[in-house]
């Protein structure tokens, strides 16, 4: 494998804790990484890399890219940068944009969007035999889909951290749920990762929901050192999925 720099320790604890905590990565697991150009994504690229090198469960790892085809978002740099790291790359075009603008009628676009890519990176991981995607959400987007659900949807619910998918034949991992994205953003501009300016233009073109949370959340914050710490705990009967994933996590 190709020399990288390692990431900090800091991150490598956070990511290995959460690992262990709800199973995640099992001996040999075929792990397809979403990767979407972004800060978290990248970082989570290079700690599920070197953990392959170092950890002592044997696993797989492959990476996938979904290209939407939105105006102001192209990230087909990461080609070169994945070409040079030689591992297992899948490159996937899909005019998600065009397919909205006909089925949408007033919805989310952004719900729509993910929706369309966990679809097209779950049928790249059944073609190509990967048994577990990697998703990069960290404990701030967590966060934020706590409060998006409680405050709009009026439910309690965040991400989970492991799961099985409704047909039964891959397992969804968030390595990253411990950590923070001003980490992960330290850690990418540290190591210069090859960055995607925002990753999703089309979300980012106005203000959202989420973008309100997030500022509220840092405010808080600001007040309240240990606010995330609490909200973890907080949280933590709501990142798993009990009927479908009982057996692979651990309190």
């Amino acid at each position: 494998m190709n020399q990288i720099k390692q990431p900090p320790k800091s991150l490598l604890r956070a990511v290995g804790r959460a690992i262990a905590d709800y199973a995640m990565i099992q001996e040999g697991d075929n792990i397809l990484l979403g990767l979407s150009g972004g800060k978290d994504s990248l970082s989570l690229l290079i700690i599920l890399r070197h953990l392959q090198c170092y950890a002592p469960v044997h696993f797989q790892l492959g990476v996938v890219t979904v290209d939407p085809q939105i105006p102001g978002f192209d990230p087909s740099p990461l080609k070169g940068y994945l070409a040079q790291l030689a591992m297992p790359y899948f490159y996937r075009n899909q005019d998600i944009m065009a397919e909205a603008q006909q089925h949408l009628r007033g919805k989310s676009f952004c719900a729509y969007c993910a929706r369309m890519k966990r679809g097209i990176m779950y049928s790249t991981a059944r073609q190509h035999g990967y048994n577990v995607l990697a998703l990069a959400q960290h404990l701030d987007d967590l966060a934020e889909s706590f409060f998006m659900s409680t405050l709009y949807a009026g439910r309690l619910q965040t991400m989970k951290a492991h799961y099985t998918n409704d047909t039964g034949d891959i397992r969804i991992i968030r390595p990253l749920i411990y950590v923070r994205e001003r980490q992960t953003a330290a850690f990418a501009q540290s190591v210069q990762l090859p960055v995607i300016a925002d990753s999703c233009p089309a979300c980012f073109a106005q203000p959202t929901q989420r973008a309100y949370i997030k500022s509220w959340l840092a405010h808080e914050e600001s007040q309240h050192q240990h606010l995330f710490k609490n909200l973890l705990q907080a949280m933590r009967p709501l990142m798993t999925k009990p009927a479908a994933v009982e057996s692979l996590v651990k309190d």
